[in-house]
């Protein structure tokens, strides 16, 4: 852009020379020179310093990398390279034998719990009933066991003897054991049955949970589209194994997103580079057009000073490799309409009119667009 300046001015000078007849003498060339060393200095200052410019920047996207949740052979791929599919749209899907016989397993224990849990309910009917019975049988034994002992205790005309009083003794105590076993076994039963898991058996919530996780496994042997999006590369195909490595994806996905272009601006820029600002940009694809738009945010770290705990110094090289402030700018046309593929590059310019007193941001949009021009010949930086 400096050297479009320059060769603007040397084409001026060149002009008015040969228009006016001016003689080339030792005054009138040094004087040019002069002249246009301070105008352009002036002016190339004045303008890098209120609108920045960034030499390099990208349209930039975020991809979805495809994991599939469980591992399998690849059994039909769904979708075709670069078509626009809906979110839950399938992408492919995956063997599904083993899953399937697990889910039939799941259900066949499950429904084999249900049956023991209506066979729990009967026993625990059975064991209350045997309670009552126990109960009944020692109070019937008591009652008879304290006739005889009070009758006994009459002395000689007691019509009963201490034999006979001592095995109405033995009979009730044994009834009294009865009923102790009889209510343990009710209460052992009604904690078995009453033992409940969100109104569930215990028993019957672990193998809803198991069947819940066949279930799970075997829907996602099918691999649907998290977003409105493009899958793009694909290179699988029926019989490939697919694991759910997180580091090994078998798919990308782009999302259909507002599309946003990444400038790269010097670190001097940041005096002026400021969200909300006006921004224009040129890409390399489409020569001769400006496309307008604004700063809607510059990201608050820059990769070059990154550091992150290991077990390794850190190199003087990373403290010497120089760094760039990163803006995003949203244009206002949309980039899909002129069919250009994501990533295409360019370069932008940030206009923050507060300080322009002069108005070289007059001068820094007219070089844009004189750039903008030459890329039908050259796309220059």
């Amino acid at each position: 852009m400096d050297l479009l300046i320059i060769a603007t001015y040397t084409a001026i000078c060149v002009v008015i020379f040969k228009v006016f007849k001016i003689p080339l003498n030792k005054w009138t060339v040094p004087t040019a020179g002069l002249g246009g060393v301070v105008i352009l200095s002036a002016i190339l200052l004045i303008m890098n310093y209120n609108h920045p410019y960034a030499k390099w920047g990208k349209d930039v996207f975020v991809s979805i990398p495809i994991v599939p949740q469980i591992s399998g052979n690849v059994k039909t791929v769904n979708v075709v390279a670069n078509q626009k599919v809906k979110q839950g749209d399938i992408l492919f899907t995956l063997e599904n034998d083993e899953q399937v016989i697990a889910l039939n397993k799941a259900e066949a224990a499950l429904s084999a719990a249900r049956g023991d849990e209506l066979e729990d309910d009967a026993a625990l009917q059975a064991a209350t009933a045997q309670v009552a019975k126990a109960r009944a049988d020692r109070d019937r034994t008591r009652s008879t066991y304290f006739r005889y002992k009070e009758a006994h205790e009459k002395g000689d005309s007691s019509p009963f003897t201490d034999q006979e009083v001592e095995n109405r003794k033995q009979l009730y105590q044994a009834d009294e054991a009865s009923l102790a076993k009889a209510i343990a076994d009710e209460k052992r039963l009604r904690i078995e049955t009453e033992s409940l898991i969100a109104g569930e058996d215990s028993q019957v919530a672990q193998l809803i949970a198991a069947r819940n996780k066949a279930k799970l496994d075997l829907e996602r042997t099918i691999v649907r589209a998290p977003v409105d999006g493009i899958p793009t590369q694909i290179a699988i195909r029926p019989g490939v194994r697919a694991a759910k490595l997180p580091l090994r994806p078998v798919m990308t996905f782009v999302p259909l997103e507002k599309r946003r272009f990444a400038g790269a601006f010097f670190q001097n820029s940041m005096l002026r580079l400021e969200k909300g600002i006006e921004a224009e940009v040129i890409l390399d694809a489409v020569p001769g057009h400006v496309f307008k738009g604004k700063v809607v945010d510059v990201l608050p770290a820059m990769a070059e000073g990154e550091i992150q705990a290991s077990g390794s110094l850190i190199s003087s090289q990373l403290i010497q490799k120089p760094g760039f402030a990163i803006a995003l700018i949203e244009l206002e046309e949309d980039l899909n309409d002129y069919n250009l593929p994501l990533g295409v590059q360019g370069q932008a310019v940030a206009l923050n009119y507060e300080h322009d007193i002069l108005h070289v941001s007059l001068v820094r949009r007219i070089l844009l667009r004189m750039m903008a021009w030459l890329k039908y010949v050259y796309p220059i930086k």
